[in-house]
């Protein structure tokens, strides 16, 4: 699944590519069309944003919602260059004289108003971005605690099993923290020397202020490589930089040489890797 990272540098060659220009639209997949992207048509996109894994791309009155799921992408050609990928794979085209941009697959791709995203369910639901510009390291403490604002009721609340659940689970929980996928949720526990097996009740604020600064330091660093993507075969790196522990099960420690461990965590039983030894 595209990663907060992964979203946030196509936010910005989207930005780059289209941002001030009046876009054209096509609808290649009966997907797109079903979409009512017909009605961004001539309109101008005026700014690309990145919240966690969601892409907001603004035209006016009306917002187009992307969300890149497991297998999602967004490619940017220039006018006429050759796609990557079969024309009939793509779901939505935005174009201006001299770019295009193509989105290929992803569970969300809908039009919304201006107006409704911040009350949209889906968007409302999020937690604080952990590459968001105004990151508040105290209030992303609270929410990965389960104490948390909510924005159409304005009062605090919070839930018993959220303090039950294991760091890894909270850190993968986008109504926690929005933006953390598989990979940073590993290599921020490493990082942090912290059991992400461990409930969050359990674990101190300074602790917890320790893994959310790993995991958007780490993805900081990945925006900043400019690199995109993460091809299955390159399985011990992650944008041109080593891991530590993500998918290197049975391989040794960098630190103490124990064997990486792994196993499936959480509801969805995404498979999390980490140091015994290490990580405490």
């Amino acid at each position: 699944m595209a990663e907060g990272d992964t979203v946030l540098r196509a936010a910005r060659r989207l930005e780059q590519a289209l941002g001030g220009a009046e876009i054209g639209i096509a609808t290649p997949s009966p997907r797109g069309r079903a979409a009512g992207l017909e009605r961004l048509d001539g309109r101008r996109l005026e700014r690309v944003e990145a919240r966690g894994k969601n892409l907001l791309l603004k035209f006016g009155d009306l917002v187009l919602h992307s969300h890149l799921g497991m297998s999602g992408s967004w490619h940017v050609y220039r006018r006429g260059a050759p796609w990557r990928k079969p024309a009939g794979a793509a779901w939505a085209v935005l174009r201006s004289e001299q770019w295009e941009a193509v989105q290929f697959g992803g569970p969300t791709l809908r039009v919304l108003r201006a107006g409704a995203v911040n009350l949209d369910p889906q968007m409302a639901g999020l937690g604080p971005g952990i590459l968001a510009r105004g990151f508040d390291l105290c209030e992303a403490v609270a929410s990965l605690r389960g104490e948390r604002v909510r924005t159409y009721g304005r009062y605090p609340t919070i839930s018993a099993n959220w303090l039950e659940v294991e760091l890894g689970e909270a850190l993968l929980d986008q109504s926690r923290i929005a933006g953390i996928g598989n990979i940073f949720k590993s290599e921020a526990c490493f990082a942090a020397r912290l059991d992400p097996w461990r409930p969050v009740e359990e674990l101190s604020d300074p602790e917890l202020e320790r893994v959310l600064l790993a995991a958007r330091d780490a993805m900081q660093a990945a925006v900043a490589d400019g690199r995109h993507g993460t091809p299955r075969h390159q399985a011990e790196r992650e944008d041109g930089r080593r891991r530590a522990v993500y998918r290197r099960a049975g391989r040794p420690c960098p630190v103490c040489r124990t064997r990486i461990a792994a196993r499936g965590q959480g509801d969805a039983n995404r498979t999390t890797y980490w140091c015994p030894s290490c990580q405490r």
